[in-house]
């Protein structure tokens, strides 16, 4: 297989877990460093699928890279290749394919529980995970649903957590987060940590009971996860 390609767009915000998912089940993958100024590809080639990372700009800000990656998602949706985003890549999905992206209204920074649309395209998709779980945020974004999109997750925070349109998923939570990448996170944006709210945690808060968080956190990724990679083939 050839490998995916994994758009980083900070260096702060990489695959964290889905690279370890992707490694234990031998699926390779390249990064496509954003960050350090690597051109979008100008085509998909023979990667077999794409998947968009986070970071702290808006898919609305006018920068040289975004339009490419809209293309570039179109291209793969309409060549049917599965395509994967977290957060700012959810919202880059969203838009590529039709949906609108702006303020969520609050940012919603933290561990905070998503709950699962009671339909029968997210029982495909989340399979047997919980009514409620708890995932990580840190977002003041959020999409709209693309035409026929299937709304997969909301919280209390955001309606708008996660979709699925065939072989795409696009997340607004960060369920690829390790330990490590909470901790760097609440230094580097810290500065978005000062109106604390009933939807945005402190560092402290959003450090305790680490461990035990995103080992829950992998368990609601592996099946989001696994669902994704079987459309790769």
């Amino acid at each position: 297989m050839e490998p995916l390609l994994v758009f980083r767009h900070v260096t702060c915000e990489g695959p964290g877990y889905l690279g370890e998912f992707l490694q234990a089940r031998d699926i390779p993958y390249r990064i496509v460093a954003i960050d350090q100024n690597e051109p979008v590809p100008a085509s998909l080639g023979e990667a077999p699928g794409l998947v968009f990372m986070g970071g702290p700009m808006s898919v609305n800000d006018p920068l040289p890279w975004v339009a490419d990656e809209l293309a570039l998602i179109r291209s793969a949706a309409d060549a049917g290749r599965p395509v994967l985003g977290h957060c700012l890549g959810g919202q880059l999905i969203a838009k590529a394919l039709g949906g609108e992206v702006g303020p969520n209204g609050g940012r919603e920074i933290g561990w905070h529980p998503v709950e699962r649309v009671d339909s029968a395209p997210a029982d495909r998709w989340l399979d047997d995970l919980p009514a409620r779980f708890e995932v990580f945020h840190w977002h003041g974004e959020t999409f709209t649903l693309p035409a026929g999109a299937d709304q997969l997750l909301r919280s209390e925070a955001c309606e708008h957590q996660g979709f699925a349109l065939g072989n795409i998923l696009a997340l607004q939570c960060h369920v690829e987060m390790t330990a490590d990448m909470v901790g760097e996170w609440a230094g580097l944006y810290a500065d978005e940590l000062d109106d604390a709210s009933a939807s945005v945690q402190s560092a402290e808060q959003m450090q305790s009971r680490l461990d035990e968080r995103v080992a829950a956190s992998r368990r609601a990724a592996d099946v989001l996860y696994s669902r994704w990679v079987e459309a790769l083939g």
